[in-house]
């Protein structure tokens, strides 16, 4: 890929940027030196960078300035601030026990495109509902931490007055407990700044009932933005999440540039980013380390009774991101009863984690994953690179015989689909059980998928083990293509044997 200098998100007071020389993934070999000026004006910033991801906050409103680097410059046209509103003006305080209503009397303060500040500090809150058309601005040294305690936490219905879907628990309508930082219909919405959302999944028992409801309602996520439109995430870190970090569901040009996820590798179920029915999506200089998933895309999931609910999740793009530990660098489903469509995975570094890119359905669910893109990513000690699934033995029936039988089953609406794969320009070292596993349908086969340029060498010590969460699958240790049910065409080289694998 070429070198790229481009703006990636801008509120009034921050802005993240994309510094990609040519072939840079996430972390640069060479660090970059940058400064920023005012258009016409002095300096008034300059740093050195060591990852492709550019964060820069301290900005004024309504401002032109001209960053430079060596690949080039860029303007940043800052935004209008109708309003700036300090969170601590209203009450919000490190020694509150609980900040909830102070924060919710603040945001209340802030104007249509205006900013809600968070000073540095740790605050203590329950769940806080944000609104259209407003920035939150968590400075340098801020924390919003939830409390420990849920007595009295507030929970999302599974729908809205009007019958739409409000809260979910793997692709289902579900009540749900609030997540700390809550949007529902919160269009033109920017979360930004230096701080520390934590979900608290440390603190009181979320972690300890993964699969359970508590008070009749599921774990909260982090961050959850719902039905929400032209959202931006930007510089912040969030943690310690109870399950998922950050939902955006049903949303539309939603971006996250230059954060970082982070939750223990031992908390249960705590994916990263899981975009859920979305349509253009956007993950830029993101850091994941999480204890699931780092990136799941999910389009619902068919029940009886339940199908209104399923829309499309498209248009997906990840580039220049980090995916550390978790099972799946880059996943689709398994809650994928609508479709999957145009997702691309570029120019990323996948460190450590039990699958790369990973595809999960099964019978019963349907919807078609199409249109996958995966170009020039680096995995490292990832045990199997590239795999998908359509036997992913997932729900109480998932080992039930229609659905794990490999013989041939009536194919219907709920019958899935994998189809339309490339996979150009990847290196895989350190691989412990199979470059690429393949299992389809016998009545649905994976289809078109092509390999250009997959050059693999093994981890040494491996030990044997199954590549796919399935019945009947035998370990495996140094295996190169795994394809049952599956058409698969190009190249895998493998380095430390010197040879290459022709598919067909």
């Amino acid at each position: 890929m070429p070198s790229s200098l481009r703006l990636l998100c801008v509120t009034s007071q921050t802005a993240a940027v994309l510094i990609a020389p040519m072939g840079a993934y996430f972390t640069l070999t060479t660090a970059i030196d940058w400064t920023l000026r005012l258009r016409g004006g002095d300096q008034v910033a300059s740093g050195t960078t060591q990852t492709v991801s550019l964060f820069l906050d301290g900005l004024e409103p309504s401002q032109s300035y001209v960053l430079s680097t060596p690949i080039g410059q860029i303007d940043i046209l800052t935004a209008d601030c109708a309003g700036l509103v300090d969170a601590c003006d209203y009450g919000v305080s490190p020694d509150s026990s609980n900040n909830a209503v102070a924060l919710a009397k603040a945001i209340s303060a802030v104007p249509k495109g205006g900013t809600l500040r968070l000073p540095a500090g740790r605050f203590l809150t329950g769940p806080v509902f944000l609104n259209s058309e407003m920035t939150l601005l968590l400075d340098e040294g801020a924390e919003l931490a939830a409390i420990a305690n849920r007595e009295g936490w507030p929970q999302l219905l599974e729908h809205d007055d009007t019958g739409r879907v409000i809260a979910t628990w793997e692709g289902l309508p579900e009540r749900c407990y609030a997540s700390l930082v809550t949007a529902i219909d919160c269009h033109e919405l920017a979360i930004t700044g230096r701080g520390i959302i934590d979900g608290g999944g440390d603190r009181g028992d979320w972690w300890s009932w993964p699969k359970e409801t508590r008070d009749g309602a599921r774990r909260p996520r982090t961050v959850q933005i719902v039905h929400s439109d032209g959202v931006t995430l930007s510089g912040v870190t969030v943690r310690n999440s109870p399950s998922w970090t950050v939902h955006p569901y049903c949303c539309r040009d939603f971006t996250a540039a230059s954060i970082k996820i982070e939750n223990p590798s031992d908390s249960p179920n705590t994916d990263g980013l899981n975009p859920e029915s979305c349509e253009g999506v956007k993950i830029v200089g993101v850091a994941f380390s999480v204890g699931d998933d780092c990136i799941a895309i999910k389009a619902g999931k068919r029940s009886a009774g339940q199908d209104a609910h399923l829309k499309a999740c498209r248009d997906i793009a990840i580039s220049h991101c980090l995916m550390e530990r978790g099972h799946g660098a880059v996943v689709l489903g398994s809650e994928m009863s609508g479709d999957i469509r145009d997702v691309t995975v570029e120019n990323c570094e996948f460190n450590k984690t039990d699958r790369g890119v990973r595809l999960k359905t099964r019978r019963g669910r349907g919807g078609v994953i199409g249109g996958l893109r995966v170009r020039e990513v680096a995995m490292h000690g990832v045990a199997t690179p590239f795999a998908a699934n359509a036997f992913y033995f997932c729900d109480p029936d998932g080992k039930d015989d229609w659905v794990q039988s490999r013989a041939l089953a009536p194919v219907d609406i709920t019958t899935p689909q994998i189809t339309d794969i490339e996979i150009i320009n990847v290196t895989a070292d350190g691989v412990a059980l199979a470059a690429v596993a393949l299992l389809g349908l016998p009545e649905a086969p994976i289809t078109d998928v092509s390999i250009q340029n997959f050059v693999v060498s093994y981890d040494a010590g491996a030990i044997a083990d199954v590549p796919l969460m399935t019945c009947g699958m035998n370990p495996v240790r140094h295996a190169g293509v795994i394809a049952d049910f599956a058409e698969v065409n190009g190249v895998i080289t493998v380095l430390a044997e010197k040879k290459e694998t022709q598919l067909c």
